[in-house]
């Protein structure tokens, strides 16, 4: 097939995007497609830029806003003017955050009446409202930590929620907007620097535990993986930095909970309307209790990223990863 692979965009996620549109390209061309790489802000690749790109990789922190403010995304210039994209089968989503991740960029992709990849305009934009999200699991039985939202104070928040607790941003992802809280001073310096955000705010009761992480492919799930992070969370830092987490596939645990897991992951995927491929985050408390953290309907797609080291542990390699991907986009052609 023929195969554009979109990537990088606007958002705070541009940097990690880019890796993944890179490593998806090279992963499509060894599984025999046609594959044009395409960054949303200045149209099509060649290869020296991709080649660069994988060179650059993520840095320690995510692009400043300044930075960001000024590239102008050109959505529908990419799709209806490229040359390089007028007979293309399948648009591969390596976008992560923002409008490439909300449903934004899927609806223009419905509109201009072509097939891609992941969740469509209504899963993505579930599953990026974490508030919307967390009701959603909770009606589906899928259980997630207890929250508030919105303009709160910090002893409202410390007396529903104690200490620690997280504060962040509806519609963040790879950790970035994201504060963990340990007492009121650390939670009113959390709630000054949100209002930054421009962005609805949740506060949401902190689980001490392993942290767990369950891919779906398909309609089926992939093996359990355990992040160990060197930091006290899994933050930006540790997601993207080499050494600061351990990344395990997959997970030590016994078979009844790995079951346990995967039928509340398959409900969240299920409740969030996500289709093709996602990952649901859990933490498992001190008492062995589940707790859902999210569910990401596009995930990192670079051949490190967790979805790709839980195909991997079931016998999936990288390039038919993203092969499977494209075939159960192709039949929506």
């Amino acid at each position: 097939m023929r195969i554009a692979v979109l990537m990088g965009g606007t958002s705070d996620e541009r940097e990690v995007s880019l890796s993944s549109g890179v490593e998806v390209a090279n992963a499509l061309r060894n599984a025999g497609h046609e594959v044009v790489a395409v960054d949303t802000v200045s149209g099509s690749l060649d290869v020296a830029e991709e080649v660069l790109l994988l060179e650059e990789g993520v840095s320690a922190a995510p692009p400043p806003v300044g930075e960001l403010a000024s590239l102008d995304e050109v959505h529908t210039v990419v799709i209806s003017r490229d040359p390089a994209l007028s007979e293309i089968d399948v648009f591969f989503l390596a976008l992560h955050g923002g409008s490439g991740e909300d449903g934004t960029i899927q609806a223009l992709l419905e509109v201009a009446g072509v097939a891609y990849t992941g969740s469509d305009r209504l899963g993505c934009s579930l599953a990026m409202d974490k508030e919307v999200s967390k009701r959603l699991l909770r009606q589906a039985g899928v259980p997630t930590p207890d929250w508030l939202s919105g303009e709160r104070s910090a002893p409202e928040v410390a007396h529903t929620l104690g200490f620690p607790v997280i504060v962040k941003a509806s519609s963040g992802g790879s950790s970035l907007r994201l504060v963990l809280a340990h007492d009121l001073h650390e939670l009113e310096s959390a709630i000054d620097e949100s209002r930054g955000w421009n962005d609805l705010v949740l506060f949401e009761r902190y689980h001490v535990g392993r942290e767990l992480t369950i891919g779906i492919l398909g309609d089926e799930t992939l093996p359990v993986g355990e992040i160990i992070p060197e930091n006290e969370i899994f933050d930006y830092e540790c997601k993207y930095q080499p050494g600061m987490a351990q990344e395990i596939f997959p997970a030590d645990i016994p078979p009844n909970l790995a079951s346990e897991l995967g039928t509340l992951a398959l409900s969240a995927h299920r409740s969030l309307r996500l289709r093709d491929y996602s990952r649901i985050d859990f933490i498992l408390d001190n008492e062995g209790r589940p707790w859902c953290l999210e569910a990401n309907a596009l995930p990192g797609m670079t051949a490190n990223s967790l979805l790709p080291k839980a195909a991997a542990a079931g016998g999936v390699v990288f390039p038919e990863l993203c092969d499977r991907i494209v075939t159960l986009a192709g039949v929506r052609r």
